[in-house]
């Protein structure tokens, strides 16, 4: 895929990597290899890898730093549970997970995050228009204190990314982008997503 795609703006990618270079890890995959094989991206700290995987924040900053090592470009992935939103807690969860995930070594630096509320996930809801906004300037406001400001970080929305919601969603103050997860499985969901981003 790697090859097919070399010469078009397509970039290749992983949904995870591990931290270390090698190691008896068995069915993991190092960075490098990733990068051997073609990959320029990773995805690292999704919220299922989060959740059923137990993933710290100080694991997925040691991916990260794994995936810097290798020339790869890291989306770190934050976002809160339902109950974190309701009891008022979702700005400083996806502070937590920001400041616990994000080495040092990400200063000057290119990567990504992405905003994906757990609860969206593959349920059919989204968060309001303004809860999206809020949440990513709260993400803005943590990374200019993490990396200073004026350092520009694409924000990325995931969360049930749809045909019919992803214009609205890319024309949110702050959302440089989205993340697609299950209407990217099929050509006739995914492609209005990437019409409404062109």
């Amino acid at each position: 895929m790697a090859q097919a795609l070399s010469d078009g703006p397509v970039e290749i990618g992983a949904q995870d990597c591990h931290r270390d270079h090698c190691g008896a890890y068995t069915g993991d995959l190092s960075a490098e290899m990733l990068h051997d094989s073609g990959a320029q991206l990773v995805i690292l700290g999704h919220s299922e890898r989060r959740t059923i995987h137990h993933e710290s924040d100080h694991l997925i900053a040691g991916k990260v730093a794994g995936a810097l090592r290798a020339g790869l470009e890291p989306i770190v992935c934050v976002g809160e549970q339902r109950e974190h939103r309701r009891m008022g807690h979702a700005d400083q969860v996806v502070r937590d997970q920001l400041e616990g995930s994000l080495p040092e070594a990400l200063a000057g630096r290119r990567f990504s995050i992405a905003y994906e509320p757990i609860w969206a996930i593959g349920s059919g809801e989204t968060p309001s228009v303004a809860d999206i906004e809020d949440t990513h300037a709260t993400i803005q406001e943590a990374l200019n204190t993490l990396f200073g400001v004026g350092a520009r970080t694409p924000i990325l929305y995931g969360g049930s990314v749809k045909a019919d919601n992803a214009a609205e969603i890319l024309q949110i103050a702050g959302v440089d982008g989205v993340l697609v997860g299950g209407a990217s499985l099929l050509a006739e969901t995914f492609l209005p997503i990437v019409r409404a981003a062109g």
